[in-house]
């Protein structure tokens, strides 16, 4: 259906329908919007069904379908209100009939750039912009604003308003880091599955470290994600990291592998590289003795509360005991083992290289050739060990024979 023809119907039975929340905000940040969602008001959701039979309706609490507008599957929503009524995202009671409009629907949102809508006509006048709580401006200025103190009865706004700072590279105003504050309470109690959400999000930003810092402005980044507080004021040899303590490092690191790379399973690697320095005894600092083992430790703890996805998992765990490791090998057949483990991780070994380039500033050779290596490493397979050879004696052989190879390799290295 093309977009015309569902604003003609809406409107010919006396209603209202408008592109709401983040397309209008792309499109007045001069980004390419994504999915594109409609509000309609002043009909019923029987009339709208009859209207629309091939519609999908997937929401539970109020009404919310799936309706291919333009050749893509677009949310359509009625407009509503909402009253708390318990705690967290689930307590709420929710008010839609006819009488709601356009205007009370943007009331309850969260903040001003996502408040705004574009009301569309079907008699040729222009879609004409809604802008309430002044989310144009704020475009404009790089601010993330409330709408108003119901902005802490999600207490994920808080974690939202945090990502889209990292997202977008705005400034979160006093009065919303002040109702960022508000929501501790609630957060507590919130889903590890929305809070991991908003972490995937954030990793996904230009600025990831954003997220952080403002989690932490806010008196927040203690309660969500302790792991990464902790490194605060856990100071280190400036000849190794100038740029001061290990949270200042680990910020910094992020930042740069989002840089160089898109890979968000790397980025989360990246951000708990060094996670292990967080739970060294004071008596000890500037130094870090094992905390690639004390990392690994940490990450597990995190991951029973969290329960990240496997491949996160997985190549966190390789970085973290391994970005100390790595650039100091120098026998064969531990490089050997080392090439080959990390072509088996289920993402690129070029991003994965990017944190141990940013975290020491070069790679060992053996690493600036990995893809030369392993490909003549993974040629030496069984197929060519001898026939008398069985089981385990093929295994020690290809191992032989790939740590033969590397020794050729290691001539033509200039250390």
């Amino acid at each position: 259906m093309k977009e015309s023809e569902l604003v003609r119907q809406i409107r010919l039975e006396g209603g209202r329908i408008a592109v709401v929340g983040g397309w209008v905000r792309d499109s007045l940040r001069g980004v390419t919007p994504k999915d594109k969602d409609y509000v309609i008001s002043g009909v019923k959701e029987e009339k709208f069904l009859s209207l629309f039979p091939e519609t999908q309706k997937v929401g539970r609490s109020f009404p919310v379908f799936l309706l291919h507008v333009d050749g893509v599957a677009s949310e359509i929503a009625f407009a509503r209100t909402e009253q708390k009524t318990g705690k967290g995202y689930r307590g709420f009671c929710v008010r839609f009939n006819p009488k709601v409009t356009l205007e009370d629907d943007l009331s309850r949102r969260d903040t001003t750039i996502n408040s705004m809508a574009l009301e569309l006509f079907a008699d040729g006048t222009p879609p004409k912009l809604i802008d309430l709580f002044g989310g144009k401006k704020d475009v404009e200025c790089g601010i993330i604003r409330a709408v108003s103190n119901c902005f802490t009865e999600d207490p994920v706004r808080a974690l939202r308003a945090a990502r889209q700072a990292a997202e977008f590279g705005y400034d979160i105003a006093p009065c919303t880091i002040q109702y960022m504050r508000l929501c501790r309470e609630e957060l507590e109690g919130e889903p590890q599955e929305r809070i991991f959400a908003e972490l995937s999000r954030a990793l996904a930003a230009s600025i990831p470290s954003a997220f952080f810092r403002s989690l932490l402005s806010a008196d927040l980044l203690d309660l969500i994600f302790p792991e990464i507080f902790a490194l605060i004021g856990k100071t280190q040899p400036k000849e190794f990291h100038p740029e001061g303590d290990a949270f200042e490092h680990t910020m910094a690191t992020v930042d740069a592998v989002a840089c160089r790379t898109e890979n968000l399973v790397v980025r989360f690697a990246a951000l708990v590289h060094d996670i292990g320095k967080g739970v060294t005894p004071e008596a000890l600092l500037p130094h870090h003795y094992g905390h690639e083992v004390k990392g690994l430790a940490v990450l597990e703890k995190w991951d029973c509360r969290m329960g990240f996805p496997k491949p996160w998992r997985r190549v966190a765990d390789f970085v973290i005991a391994e970005h100390m490791r790595a650039p100091r090998l120098k026998k064969s057949g531990k490089i050997v083992d080392f090439l080959i483990r990390l072509s088996r991780l289920p993402v690129p070994a070029k991003d994965v290289l990017q944190v141990f380039l940013v975290d020491h500033g070069d790679l060992p050779p053996y690493l600036k050739q990995y893809e030369h290596l392993i490909g003549k490493l993974l040629s030496v397979s069984g197929k060519s060990a001898p026939a008398n050879l069985h089981n385990k004696e093929i295994g020690a052989w290809i191992r032989a024979q790939r740590i033969r190879c590397l020794k050729e390799e290691k001539m033509n290295w200039n250390d």
